[in-house]
């Protein structure tokens, strides 16, 4: 096991979209098991994880993190709500979720049936560590199964109500911030240019590779950059910004990839520190 983090001003942040595909047959418990691993033996303070869609799936997820001691997310009938749950070492004080608002119906109608139903249980979480004073927001917008994102395309007017009420949760936040997650936007598309210029958020990563593996994809389709971690550009900074599982992972029956995504992770700080 890693050497556990000294507390301090820095914290070390990390997201990952959990489920991979496809949905049957993903060896779903061998491959929470080898992301706890990953992550008891590393030093990352805070993670934010999608996908967990059922409480089956939060305690296969948490029985592989005891050091996590601390796992923010909102009951709901069948698991935790828009299958967001963000686990930390850091003591959490506060954990508020919200669903995206309905969509316009003329946006909604021109959808495929499988996005009109899945498009309801998406949202945003946030969590408050207790020290230092930060706010993580975990969130997971509709995917985007045209893999277009210019104005024609029929998820356009979708993504772009998604990231207006995400604006408005970013804009009410008064102190450092964090947003992860699983956008399901390009980060090439003017959906996430204009996101990061109204929300004022920064990119940890310079040059954001992609983040989904082209394995997992149909023919003719390309990865694209769709996973963030961004920051609250006035009072933090981020370094060590890096992907994680970007290889096969060791499972007992063979090595498979951890998730369809790869994951995001950085340590973020107040500019003075």
């Amino acid at each position: 096991m890693g050497q556990r983090p000294e507390y301090g001003s820095r914290v070390s942040v990390a997201s990952l979209n959990t489920r991979g595909t496809p949905l049957l047959g993903s060896r779903l418990a061998e491959r929470y098991r080898a992301i706890g691993e990953y992550f008891e033996a590393g030093d990352v303070d805070v993670v934010s994880f999608q996908e967990v869609l059922t409480y089956w799936h939060l305690r296969q997820l948490t029985a592989g993190l005891p050091s996590f001691r601390y796992a923010g997310y909102r009951p709901s009938a069948l698991g935790p709500a828009g299958g967001l749950v963000t686990m930390s070492r850091r003591r959490l004080v506060g954990t508020v979720y919200q669903r995206f608002p309905r969509l316009p119906g003329r946006s909604a109608a021109a959808l495929p049936r499988r996005s009109r139903l899945t498009a309801p249980w998406k949202g945003s979480l946030m969590v408050r560590l207790a020290e230092p004073s930060l706010r993580v927001i975990n969130t997971h917008l509709l995917a985007n199964f045209d893999a277009d994102w210019t104005e024609q395309s029929r998820y356009y007017e979708v993504h772009r109500h998604q990231l207006a009420a995400l604006t408005s949760i970013v804009e009410s936040i008064d102190g450092p911030l964090v947003v992860t997650g699983d956008f399901n936007i390009s980060r090439d598309s003017s959906l996430f240019a204009e996101f990061v210029e109204k929300s004022r958020l920064a990119d940890a990563f310079e040059d954001c590779p992609p983040t989904f593996h082209p394995e997992y994809l149909g023919p003719g389709q390309r990865a694209h950059c769709i996973d963030f971690l961004l920051f609250s550009r006035n009072s933090l900074r981020a370094e060590k910004a890096h992907l994680i599982f970007t290889d096969k992972v060791p499972m007992k029956n063979g090595a498979g990839f951890a998730s369809d995504h790869l994951g995001l992770t950085a340590t973020v700080g107040t500019r003075e520190s």
